[in-house]
């Protein structure tokens, strides 16, 4: 029986980057994983394939109908889905094999096959590396599945996950979306560009549940001109194969007829099958892996992080980059004694167009808690490198203390806010007052300048507005 200081179990985000945190730390690593590929979720059946069709469908869309305005005529566009997604399940192919190669590259044992707690400091693997074997530390990272929903009956194709709707072999006539949150909005806006038919049920009042409502209520009006269609406080009740087609069945409201169905209402933890309950490892009632501060399990010398966790007082966001961060901390804390995540600085992004993104609390959340905060806000429209970009949908907000100044958030609906988010999370992860991202030279023309407004505003001082 081999023996490691730590055994990984899950090679996804925050698997393999723990692992190689580890590794670094001088520790002798093992990680096992059930699929053949490294990588998880995120990498193979999430965030990157689908990001991979999310700009090749921006592309297409964008030779259709607007290049033209910039100059560029173009003649006789076609989709060749064929290739889309072949290019897509290359770049997945390629960032996988780059995953194996660092875990071989810091010297890390990969196992292939199903890994279980078998006792205190074992692991069994079922599978193609079948065996057994022991670890001073035993960290679980498996991460979640797609939700379920009664009366939605799961065929694989027609009625899949977000899993099947990376790789329909053709475009839907008519695509149901049950679930109007970030998966959701993303893989409906692939298929909205394509050509397919798209309405969205969602059980809530509104979209994007957890973001900055304001904001939201502003996306939902941009996809809206997008074509798509919405039904909001839709319970749907069933989904089902109906002949050649599906039906979809929601309370007070006619039976929709449609092609395809796509199931996106949330992640659940996968937890099952691990071997939890022999060592006392504790979940909670949806099978979350309860965890103290430190990721340490009720049971000595296991800890748990990611999709698959929660604290007493509170569930993180299921994100790939906050497991990733966990990742690190729970193995550095295992050497060095210290770690720590920063859970008011984990930024989150919706790929639409224009994208969401957002770091910090919502309005929703400070008015929530009585907290008093000023907002400030700046509109692409007046941004000068948007308007170059032909990109001006969208605004800036920056939330900050009434009495402090430290910014509370941030939230960004327009171009790239995914990439512009990252400066709002520094800022924030450092303490920073809305006067320091306003008193920060910004370079122009940038996007960028849109956040600096925004933090100009706070103080009714924005410049170009």
């Amino acid at each position: 029986m081999e023996t490691y200081d730590l055994a990984v179990i899950g090679a996804g985000p925050g698997g393999y980057a723990a692992a190689i945190r580890a590794a670094q730390l001088g520790m002798h690593v093992a990680c096992i994983e059930k699929e053949p590929e490294c990588g998880g979720t995120c990498l193979r059946v999430g965030c990157i394939p689908s990001k991979a069709l999310l700009e090749s469908s921006e592309r297409y869309i964008e030779a259709r109908t607007q290049l033209g305005g910039h100059g560029v005529e173009v003649e006789g566009v076609h989709l060749n889905l064929a290739k889309m997604l072949a290019r897509k399940d290359a770049v997945v192919q390629k960032l996988a094999g780059g995953v194996a190669l660092l875990l071989k590259r810091n010297q890390i044992k990969r196992y292939h096959g199903h890994g279980r707690i078998a006792g205190q400091g074992r692991v069994s693997v079922d599978g193609p590396d079948e065996g057994e074997l022991s670890a001073t530390h035993i960290l679980i990272a498996t991460g979640s599945e797609s939700a379920g929903l009664p009366g939605v009956e799961l065929d694989g194709g027609r009625i899949g996950t977000s899993t099947e709707a990376l790789s329909y072999p053709e475009v839907p006539e008519y695509l149901v979306i049950i679930g109007a949150g970030y998966i959701g909005l993303e893989l409906g806006s692939v298929w909205l560009r394509l050509g397919a038919k798209v309405t969205v049920l969602e059980y809530l009042p509104r979209i994007l549940p957890g973001m900055d409502s304001p904001l939201a209520e502003e996306a939902y009006k941009l996809f809206l001109k997008q074509s798509f269609m919405f039904h909001l406080g839709a319970k749907v009740t069933a989904a089902r194969r109906n002949g050649a087609g599906c039906v979809v069945e929601a309370e007070s409201a006619d039976p929709i007829h449609c092609s395809h169905v796509l199931l996106a209402v949330g992640r659940a933890p996968y937890t099952q099958g691990l071997g939890l309950e022999a060592v006392g490892v504790a979940c909670d009632k949806r099978g979350r892996i309860l965890v103290n501060s430190h990721y340490a399990t009720q049971a000595e010398g296991i800890y748990a992080i990611g999709d698959a966790i929660t604290f007493a007082d509170f569930t993180p966001p299921m994100l790939a980059h906050k497991a990733e961060e966990e990742g690190i901390a729970c193995v550095e804390r295992i050497a060095t004694g210290y770690g720590h995540v920063n859970y008011d600085a984990i930024p989150a992004v919706c790929y639409t167009h224009p994208e969401l993104a957002s770091v910090g609390k919502t309005e929703d959340a400070l008015k929530e808690s009585g907290i008093e905060y000023r907002a400030g806000t700046f509109p692409f429209l007046a941004n000068g490198r948007a308007q170059a970009l032909g990109e001006t949908q969208g605004i800036v907000k920056v939330l900050a203390d009434a009495h402090t100044d430290r910014v509370l958030g941030v939230h960004i609906l327009g171009p790239r806010a995914g990439d512009l988010i990252a400066e709002a999370a520094a800022a924030m992860a450092f303490g920073a007052s809305s006067e320091d991202i306003a008193r920060t030279c910004h370079a122009h023309p940038t996007l960028a300048e849109a956040l600096k407004e925004a933090a100009l505003a706070v103080d009714g001082r924005a410049i170009h507005i």
